[in-house]
């Protein structure tokens, strides 16, 4: 069984999706021969690096809300994470373009790291407020998990390093009518949008097995 992600880093129920794919599987009699594949996500391929601004004060001026009502509805969100045993530091977070981190989720793709880094990146941007599109940050999450850190720093360095690879896999995700993140789907076959509840991971993947 092959189950496909399309996420980002900064895509808050993200994180929280694959805690809760992860429970899931823990549960499932068939998780030895589950496969799992990181697919590249851009909630928004134009944003700009780090300007400085916390979560709160993007969320404020994204939906036209008052800064009060950015704090609670973040304070909700960390609820959930807080469910699933993360830990959101909204305060701390550091928006930022995610195109050089999922770069470097390809490269780690072909070493047999991506599950690790990618594990690492959503820890290091929503628990210790690393700023992920700063390359020195990023060859040092990638040596945390045992990657080669020259060959991480080069290839951050030259923009046209996996950058079709990024660019295929949302080439894909528009193919196959993804919108947005979130989206997990199981041998081309079926599809879950969101950060669902661990139930309803564990009926797919029961549906998905007979």
């Amino acid at each position: 069984m092959k189950i496909e992600i399309w996420s980002d880093y900064v895509c808050p129920f993200c994180y929280i999706g694959k805690r809760r794919l992860e429970t899931a599987l823990e549960q499932f009699a068939y998780r030895n021969e589950v496969v799992i594949e990181y697919r590249s996500f851009e909630l928004n391929p134009q944003a700009s690096m780090y300007s400085g601004k916390n979560m709160h004060q993007m969320l404020s001026e994204k939906h036209g809300m008052s800064i009060e009502q950015a704090k609670k509805a973040n304070a909700e969100l960390g609820q959930q994470a807080a469910m699933m045993g993360l830990v959101y530091n909204f305060d701390q977070m550091k928006p930022t373009n995610t195109f050089d981190a999922h770069r470097l989720t390809q490269y780690a793709k072909s070493v047999g790291k991506d599950r690790d880094l990618s594990e690492k990146l959503f820890y290091s941007y929503y628990t210790d407020s690393k700023l992920i599109s700063d390359h020195d940050t990023l060859v040092d999450i990638a040596e945390s998990v045992g990657m080669n850190t020259d060959e991480s720093m080069a290839i951050l360095r030259d923009s046209s390093k996996y950058t079709n690879d990024v660019r295929s896999d949302e080439a894909t995700a528009k193919q196959l009518g993804i919108t947005g993140a979130p989206f997990f789907v199981i041998d081309r076959k079926y599809a879950i949008s969101g950060a669902q509840p661990t139930e309803v991971f564990m009926n797919a993947l029961n549906q998905a097995s007979q």
